[in-house]
C-alpha cells in the first residue's frame, strides 16, 4: 500500500477549490493561466534574490505568494475550460525552474554568512526534491501511474516541501541569533531553524523517492501478471 502524504489528499483539493474564486477574479481582469505561471516563476526568482542576500524572512514570505500563484494558474484553467497540454507542461517546468532557482539562492545566501554545511545541506534538499518530481514524471509517462495517482504517494510531494521551507526561512527571519559576518562557526536558533529545515526536506524526499519507486515496481508486477 502506497504512504500517504503528510498532507492528506482531501485538505489539498478543498484548498484548491477555495482559490477558484480569486482565480475567477484575476481572470476577470484579463490575466490567462499561463501568465499566472509566469509571474509564479517571477515571486521565485524574487524568493531567490532575497535568500542570496540573506533577507530569509522576506524570502519566506515570497515563497508563501509564489505557491498561491503556483494554485491559482490551475485553478483559472479548470474554472474557465482553459486547460490545455501546453499549459500543463509550462506550469510543470516553471514550478520545478522556480524550485531550483530558490534553492540556488539559499546556497548562495548560506555560503555567503558561513553556516557550517548549510549549502551542502540545501543542495541535498535540491537534488531530493527533484529526484521526487523526476519519477513521478517518468512514472506517469510510461503509464504506471495515469493522471495525478503518483500525487497521493510518499510523504513529502511538493506543498509539504513548500511548507516545511516557508516554516524555515520565516524562523530564520524572526528567530535571534543570525550570524551577520563569514566565517561563524557556532550553532544558532536560525541556523537550526534554517538548515534544520533544508535536512527535513533532505530527509523526506529522500524517503518519497524510495517510496515511489517500490510503488512503481509493484505497479509494474501488476501490469506483468495481467
Amino acid at each position: 500500500m502506497p504512504v500517504a502524504p503528510l498532507i492528506p489528499t482531501g485538505p489539498r483539493a478543498r484548498v484548491r477549490q477555495g482559490v477558484e474564486p480569486f482565480a475567477r477574479g484575476l481572470g476577470r481582469l484579463g490575466l490567462k493561466p499561463n501568465a499566472l505561471t509566469m509571474i509564479g516563476f517571477g515571486i521565485a526568482v524574487v524568493a531567490a534574490y532575497f535568500a542570496a542576500t540573506e533577507a530569509w524572512l522576506y524570502a519566506g514570505l515570497a515563497v508563501i505568494i509564489g505557491a498561491v500563484f503556483d494554485l491559482l494558474d490551475g485553478a483559472l484553467a479548470r474554472a474557465t475550460g482553459r486547460t490545455t497540454r501546453f499549459g500543463a507542461f509550462l506550469d510543470s517546468t516553471m514550478d520545478r525552474w522556480g524550485e531550483a532557482v530558490v534553492y540556488l539562492g539559499l546556497i548562495w545566501g548560506l555560503a555567503g554568512v558561513g553556516f557550517i554545511l548549510g549549502p551542502q545541506i540545501a543542495a541535498a534538499a535540491m537534488g531530493s526534491a527533484f529526484m521526487v518530481s523526476y519519477v513521478r514524471a517518468k512514472s506517469e509517462s510510461l503509464g504506471f501511474t495515469p493522471g495525478t495517482g503518483m500525487a497521493s504517494v510518499g510523504l513529502a510531494p511538493r506543498e509539504v516541501r513548500i511548507v516545511i521551507l516557508t516554516v524555515g526561512l520565516v524562523s530564520a527571519g524572526i528567530l535571534p541569533g543570525l550570524p551577520q559576518s563569514r566565517g561563524t562557526a557556532f550553532f544558532t536558533l536560525s541556523w537550526l531553524a534554517l538548515v534544520g529545515s533544508l535536512g527535513l526536506i533532505a530527509v523526506l524526499a529522500t524517503l518519497t523517492t524510495i517510496q515511489r519507486i517500490f510503488h512503481v515496481y509493484r505497479e509494474a508486477r501488476k501490469q506483468e501478471q495481467q
